[in-house]
């Protein structure tokens, strides 16, 4: 357990093995306050390759926070595009906002203050204040909590709130306050490259190998413990690739809820048979010539699945005046709408690329 663990012997061994074995990641060559914090959001929930493209296009077109905060909404989210879960990308420009407002453009070194901002939370914080500001707070991500639990062989719910601010208070105690960002950048990359999350550890590669617990017991497919979480709710939709030559038919999606404010092939809750969409596509006032059967397909977000019916629809006009959609230009489409995920195993049929598959050949 945790409190019966000597944590200090950890330090000495992981800083040594970070210093010949850190990665060469953008937002490391030039760690700002303001690409820490791009880089901590984007790294949430995705994988690093993908994040490194998504970075360097975000950062070159919005170097700093003002640009961020004067952002047009569309082009915010075109830029992330792919990257999934879009509040993220809207609370920075909601906290850049505030930054501009109340903190002279610049981003706070505190802890605390930066806990005010809107979707920095305790993680976020400490990554910024200690990577970018050095400061000797702790960043504890699920790499952290899987490398700590398995070092000391903590049999704590790590899904708790509490489990999670023990393990930041126990690193906070020894925490060098000299190499703060090295050491919390230290246990991510361990986490992330040597003690991963999905399959064996590679422990001969470990420097925390001669004392890690859930080595000696042989124990590390049982930690870190989490609690089961729900199941998934599971949603049935028939979706609509609607188009004219080279014009495709959108939805705008509402202001809140789920994928809020971006655009969408046209969809409905349920599957349709093949005369039953064509009786969709008349009712929403448009002429369909010729209608064939796609793929089905699957996404998954955090609390909810789509299990989706796919039909392309050839229709003999575009008229704005006949339908509530949108009617938009294929390339057009690829410069200035934002197309959630959810759909790409749609937009290939349309020879739409989405997020990093539009730089891949450029």
């Amino acid at each position: 357990m945790l409190k019966d663990f000597n944590l200090t012997q950890i330090t000495p061994p992981l800083l040594s093995w970070f210093s010949e074995n850190a990665r060469v990641l953008p937002w490391r060559e030039e760690p700002t306050p303001y690409r820490v914090w791009v880089s901590e959001i984007m790294l949430q929930q995705t994988r690093v390759e993908a994040v490194k493209p998504y970075f360097e296009r975000f950062t070159t077109t919005l170097p700093d926070i003002q640009s961020l905060a004067e952002c047009e909404e569309e082009k915010l989210l075109k830029l992330w595009e792919g990257l999934g879960y879009y509040n993220r990308v809207r609370n920075m420009q909601i906290a850049a906002k505030t930054i501009m407002a109340e903190y002279n453009g610049k981003l706070p070194d505190d802890y605390q203050e930066l806990m005010k901002l809107k979707g920095i939370g305790h993680y976020t914080a400490g990554a910024i204040a200690s990577i970018a500001y050095g400061k000797p707070v702790p960043a504890v991500d699920g790499n952290v909590l899987r490398v700590i639990t398995r070092v000391s062989a903590d049999t704590s719910d790590i899904m708790k709130d509490s489990v999670k601010r023990e393990i930041e208070h126990a690193l906070a105690e020894i925490i060098p306050k000299e190499h703060a960002s090295a050491f919390n950048q230290a246990l991510m990359e361990l986490g992330a490259k040597i003690c991963i999350p999905n399959g064996e550890p590679l422990c001969h590669q470990c420097p925390w190998g001669t004392f890690c617990e859930a080595r000696k017991q042989n124990i590390w497919k049982e930690l870190p413990v989490k609690k089961k979480t729900l199941k998934r709710k599971i949603e049935e939709r028939t979706v609509f690739v609607i188009r004219k030559e080279n014009s495709i038919v959108l939805n705008k999606r509402p202001k809140k809820g789920l994928l809020a404010g971006l655009y969408e092939f046209p969809n409905i809750k349920g599957y349709l048979t093949e005369e039953k969409a064509l009786c969709w596509i008349k009712e929403q006032k448009l002429r369909p010539l010729k209608i064939t059967p796609l793929q089905d397909a699957k996404h998954i977000f955090s609390h909810i699945e789509w299990h989706m019916k796919g039909y392309m629809v050839w229709i003999d006009e575009l008229s704005e005046e006949n339908s509530d959609f949108l009617f938009i230009e294929l390339e057009e489409s690829q410069q200035n709408y934002p197309i959630p995920a959810a759909f790409s195993a749609y937009t290939k049929y349309m020879n739409m690329k989405l997020g990093n598959e539009r730089f891949e050949h450029t």
